[in-house]
């Protein structure tokens, strides 16, 4: 089947240049016109994205590369842009930037594979004609992409806008789509290498109107919307991989997800895989509720739980529940943030805060991250949710160092192929029915992942719950 849904790509010569601000503001901008907006990203950022699901109001998907196949990305796009008028999808690093000498995993590569059209934004300080030197080259490098507008940032005034914007016209034959001025104000909160996530921001929404009136007044809507509606049709991909099929059960599972100020980074895909294979998703704050609510199994996603470290340790009778709950049985899927409560305690700034306790380990808390990039891990030892054998695609982002104690009932189960891991060599702590790992999972990559977790939930309630995953044949 073919499909044709109107798209761009929101790309840079390099990172810093002003894409996720311009990227929301379009997004916000379209949206206050009554366009319904589905928003991506690039790669697999969690905290762009959830600024851009605020922005459009309603969850943005990530496309990655990496984590997924060609047909997989396409899949993604269209099912979850099905009911949009328009996709924003935001690059990330600069356009060429990838893993290789090839650019593998690049904006470039994503824009070739969703065949979008991609406005460049270029910033242009001190700089006029050789701005249509430096677009020329981008379409040169790759003839096979498809820029079609360019946006020129941080302009001075309005002589270099106007050489500018002549030069890329006349010698690139593609439209300057916006001339954004240098900006004296920038509300946009930083740390960790990018934006504060939007939760935990109390002026997001004033934020949020700052960028979408820096859009309103410096970007050229209309022929954006046009570009975008020029974008040529996709082909429907047949299905690559199997995905697993809904759980034949007398009572669906009932998935306890931590989402509150300290845990929310979850691909919205694993969270949409666990509700479509039918089990039931029950939302928990770990620092407003006191008690564990009836699941029979828990996912914990990543966050910055230490921005909330003394709340977490203050809440005694949620970790309390907790851990007896995991003591007697309860399965739990955890990820970075979620690896750091299970653990003993977690150390910020030298002062030490008591966490769940399940794990033999401490996290200490450094100024430079101890792990960030793509990672490739290899099952090496039996756990509730991976065969032997298996290799796992996902990516890590954290500043926590682990500190392991010595157990008899907790083993490491993956083998850190690339990436840092636990200490750059093992990652994936097992203990009882807990699997905790600094690796992030995508489901849109990996489409057995949430079949897995069920078939452990429903297997833990019916009170047989075996341990050890299939060894891979």
């Amino acid at each position: 089947m073919i499909f044709n849904p109107p798209r761009i790509i929101i790309a840079a010569l390099k990172g810093g240049s002003g894409k996720t601000i311009l990227s929301l503001g379009l997004t916000s901008a379209w949206r206050g016109m009554g366009h319904r907006v589905a928003a991506f990203k690039k790669g697999p950022d969690f905290i762009d994205s959830g600024w851009l699901s605020f922005a459009a109001g309603r969850p943005c998907y990530n496309l990655d590369p990496f984590l997924m196949n060609p047909g997989q990305i396409v899949t993604s796009l269209l099912q979850n842009s099905a009911d949009a008028d328009v996709s924003v999808i935001e690059g990330n690093r600069g356009l060429f930037d990838g893993l290789d000498l090839d650019g593998c995993c690049s904006t470039g590569e994503l824009g070739k594979i969703i065949k979008s059209p991609v406005i460049l934004i270029v910033d242009v300080t001190m700089a006029t004609r050789t701005v249509a030197a430096l677009v020329m080259g981008c379409q040169k490098f790759d003839p096979e992409l498809r820029i079609s507008g360019v946006i020129l940032n941080r302009v001075a005034g309005l002589r270099q806008e106007s050489l500018a914007r002549n030069a890329v016209e006349q010698y690139c034959g593609v439209p300057v789509v916006g001339a954004v001025p240098k900006l004296n104000q920038h509300i946009f909160p930083e740390r960790h290498m990018g934006l504060v996530p939007h939760l935990e921001t109390d002026y997001a929404e004033k934020a949020l109107f700052w960028a979408r009136d820096v859009a309103e007044k410096h970007l050229d809507l209309k022929t954006l919307w046009s570009l975008a509606h020029e974008a040529p049709p996709l082909d429907y991909p047949s299905q690559e991989t199997k995905e697993e099929g809904a759980l034949v059960v007398a009572e669906p599972p009932r998935i306890g997800v931590i989402r509150d100020k300290s845990f929310w980074f979850y691909y919205p895909e694993n969270l949409d895989q666990i509700k479509k294979l039918g089990a039931t998703l029950i939302e928990i704050d770990s620092l407003e509720n006191r008690e564990l609510p009836p699941i029979d199994a828990l996912y914990v996603g990543g966050g910055f739980p230490e921005t909330q470290a003394q709340a977490l340790a203050d809440n005694v009778r949620f970790r309390t529940a907790l851990k007896q709950r995991i003591e007697e049985g309860l399965p739990v899927y955890a990820e970075c943030g979620g690896l750091m409560v299970l653990g003993k305690e977690l150390v910020v700034d030298g002062k030490t805060f008591p966490m769940v306790g399940v794990l033999p380990l401490s996290l200490i808390l450094e100024k430079k991250p101890q792990g960030h990039g793509y990672t490739i891990l290899e099952v090496t030892d039996k756990n509730p949710y991976y065969p032997v054998g298996e290799v796992l695609k996902g990516h890590e982002f954290h500043y926590s160092k682990a500190v392991l104690h010595s157990s008899d009932d907790t083993r490491t189960v993956f083998k850190v192929l690339r990436g840092e891991g636990l200490d750059g060599k093992k990652d994936g702590l097992c203990r009882k029915n807990v699997l905790a790992t600094y690796t992030h999972v995508h489901a849109g990559g990996n489409p057995e992942w949430a079949g897995r977790l069920l078939k452990v939930a429903a297997a833990a309630l019916k009170n047989n719950f075996s341990l050890d995953a299939e060894k891979k044949s």
